[in-house]
Parts: C-alpha cells; sequence; structure tokens
C-alpha cells in the first residue's frame, strides 16, 4: 500500500507540474492595434466569459499605435510580443528590418471583401478633385507611409500616372482627424475608415473619389504575428488566445448578441450606440469566423509592394505563416 501510495503520489505530482495553471503565472502577450473597430483588440475580451483562457494560461494587453510601421520597431524591440502588421509591413519587416523569424498565426481584418466594408479616399464634395489625374501638384494624407492604405493608394496613383513624392505629396494624419484636415484644406485628400467615415459631418463636406477596393481589388490589411522564438516557448498560451479570439470574433458576429455587442463598442468609443449599428454587419470590415487569413490575396497584395519597389526581393508569404495555432485553437470549440 505505501508504495502504491508513492506511485500515486508522484503521479499527482507530475500532472500537477504539467499543469498549464500549477505554480506558473499566465504568459503575458502584448497586442498592438491601430483602430478600432477595424481592430477588435482592445474590446476582444470584454464581454464576459469569451476569453475562457485569459487569466489562466496567458495575460493579455493590448497596445495602441497609429500606423503599422511604429509596430516593426516595437516588436524588435521586444516592446509588444504580437503585431497587426499588414500586406505592406510584412515584406518590409522581413527584407528591411531583418525579422526573418516572423509568424502569421491569425487573421484580423480584410478590406473588400463581398459586400463588406471598403476603406475611402475622399476629396472635398466641391472642391477641384474630380479625377485621380487632379491630385497631381496636391496633397494626399495617409495615417503613416508605409501603412497598408497607404501602399493601396500609391498603388492606385501611380496607375493614374502619379508617382509618389514627384507627382503629389504625403502627409501623416491619424484616423481621427482626418474629416479636420479635409474641412482646413490641409489635404486634398484624405483617408476615411470606421467609425470616423460615419460622422455626419464627414459626409456634408467629403465624398468619395474611389476606395482601396478599387485599388487591390482584395486586401489582407491586417494579421496577428509573433517572432518564431516566442512563438515555440509560448505555444500552449498562444492557442489558448487563439481559441479565445476565434471565439470572440464568432460571438460579436452572432445577430442574437448584436445589441449588447454594439453597447459594448459605444462604450469604448465614446460614439452614441445609434450611429454604430452597422457593426458587426456587412457595414463593417470583414473578419473571417476562423481567423484564418486569405494567402492568396496576401500574396498578390505583397507583389504590389514590390513592384511599387519599396522592397527588393519577392517574398513567399507561405514560409512566414505557421496556422496551426489557430487552426488547433479554434477546432477546440464547439
Amino acid at each position: 500500500m505505501r508504495g502504491l501510495f508513492r506511485i500515486l503520489s508522484v503521479a499527482a505530482l507530475a500532472l500537477l507540474a504539467a499543469s498549464p495553471i500549477a505554480g506558473a503565472d499566465p504568459v503575458k502577450i502584448r497586442g498592438a492595434w491601430i483602430a478600432t473597430p477595424a481592430s477588435l483588440m482592445p474590446i476582444l475580451f470584454a464581454k464576459p466569459g469569451v476569453a475562457k483562457h485569459s487569466g489562466v494560461s496567458y495575460q493579455f494587453e493590448a497596445i495602441h499605435f497609429t500606423a503599422t510601421p511604429a509596430l516593426i520597431t516595437a516588436l524588435a524591440a521586444g516592446e509588444i510580443e504580437i503585431a497587426t502588421l499588414n500586406f505592406a509591413t510584412l515584406p518590409i519587416a522581413v527584407e528591411n528590418a531583418g525579422l526573418t523569424d516572423l509568424r502569421i498565426i491569425a487573421d484580423e481584418t480584410q478590406d473588400g471583401v463581398g459586400d463588406y466594408f471598403t476603406v475611402q479616399f475622399m476629396v472635398q464634395k466641391d472642391g477641384p478633385i474630380k479625377t485621380v489625374e487632379d491630385l497631381k501638384g496636391k496633397a494626399v494624407a495617409v495615417n503613416g507611409i508605409g501603412a497598408g492604405v497607404e501602399i493601396g493608394l500609391r498603388s492606385y496613383l501611380q496607375q493614374h500616372g502619379l508617382m509618389f513624392k514627384k507627382d503629389y505629396s504625403t502627409i501623416e494624419v491619424p484616423f481621427p482627424t482626418m474629416k479636420a484636415v479635409l474641412a482646413d484644406h490641409k489635404a486634398d485628400l484624405v483617408t476615411a475608415t470606421l467609425p470616423f467615415i460615419l460622422d455626419p459631418e464627414f459626409a456634408k463636406i467629403g465624398r468619395t473619389l474611389f476606395t482601396l477596393k478599387d485599388a487591390l481589388n482584395g486586401t489582407e490589411l491586417s494579421l496577428w504575428e509573433v517572432r518564431q522564438p516566442f512563438l515555440e516557448k509560448n505555444r500552449a498560451a498562444l492557442v489558448d488566445l487563439l481559441e479565445d479570439l476565434v471565439r470572440a470574433y464568432r460571438w460579436y458576429a452572432d445577430p442574437a448578441n448584436h445589441k449588447e455587442a454594439v453597447e459594448i463598442l459605444a462604450a469604448y468609443t465614446k460614439i452614441p450606440a445609434e450611429r454604430l449599428d452597422w457593426a458587426f454587419t456587412k457595414g463593417d470590415t470583414y473578419r473571417d469566423p476562423e481567423g484564418l487569413p486569405n494567402m492568396k490575396e496576401l500574396q498578390d497584395n505583397v507583389r504590389v509592394v514590390k513592384t511599387l519597389g519599396i522592397v527588393k526581393d519577392d517574398l513567399d508569404v507561405a514560409k512566414y505563416a505557421d496556422l496551426s495555432l489557430i487552426k488547433e485553437g479554434a477546432a477546440r470549440i464547439k
């Protein structure tokens, strides 16, 4: 009996040691986001019960940045663990910043999918800009040079014979202030995205000249990416996080939860709920319910980055993706 007791005791201790909640602190995971609700990151787990593993195997913190290029520096410096990079910053991070250990682990948002929202490039409603060619010698406003929307804009203008830095100037402006920049004539064209584009005052002064869908015909606008060493060390915690991510995506998209989901968004953004009824519908940015990126679309987008001369080499995006974690996490959800 004593021998059996010792065997059972050793087995119990071994199980406790293997458990992620036995003595081990939750893995701290800091994620960077740009704009909400395009990114749900700051409200991802606002609904109690959605994040089953939060505080157990991982502790998640959402950190705000104004544009994706800054995320490369933060990721390289170890200031964040997850970066929401886009199709443009991925090859820049790999080739120019040397982050060859980047791995795509999940999708966040895609632009121009079906009837879902696409980013708008707007000009003065009664202004002199009638065609894309009219932008020659003018100023355009983006949230950051090298950001996905800026690359889309640059590509579209080049298709119309306008070359970056030569035929027009580019200024960097946070998304929330785009309306004021257009109203004050500080730029001739601005980048308008959700929720700011739905400001009634924006519609009074501006009109859409073209969209990001016109420019790229579908865009992998935001992806969750980590560095390989962190992934290898903390794979179990990341799978738990991605399981909770998929659960959150589905909760927000469920029509039965629409009223409560909009109220959560309204409380965070300080925008009245009646102005946010479009959220989590086809009027919103597309989110894949499985958390999976469109890898073919991503590859097409990355080719545009090379065509514009931003990077020199072709990038095989499949080499920089590990989607096994999101698939494992999603498969757990009944």
